[in-house]
């Protein structure tokens, strides 16, 4: 579902409601809303939505498998370079 797809994104991003409410321009109500599948985004807002976590709107619709990344015994240290290197792949992304 699109709530729990939401959710999962946020949390492998490491980011709160609060801070993606912020990236997206929304309240962070409206971030807690579709996490608890109380209101579904805007089409502009589901886009916005996988621009943000460089994903397909398929893949937020469950409607195609998206990658994971195993980081499974790294360390933290480790892990948190890997957010950050990502991030910084989305950054550049929205930039072109």
């Amino acid at each position: 579902m699109l709530c729990d797809e939401i959710h999962r994104l946020r949390l492998a991003s490491g980011i709160t409601q609060a801070r993606l409410a912020e990236r997206l321009g929304v309240s962070k109500q409206s971030v807690s809303n579709w996490e608890n599948n109380n209101i579904q985004p805007s089409v502009e807002l589901l886009e916005r939505l996988a621009d943000f976590f460089a994903v397909s709107t398929d893949a937020l619709l469950s409607r195609q498998p998206d990658a994971v990344i195993d980081v499974s015994g790294l360390t933290d240290a480790q892990i948190a370079h890997i957010r950050q290197l990502i991030q910084d792949l989305r950054d550049a992304k929205r930039r072109v």
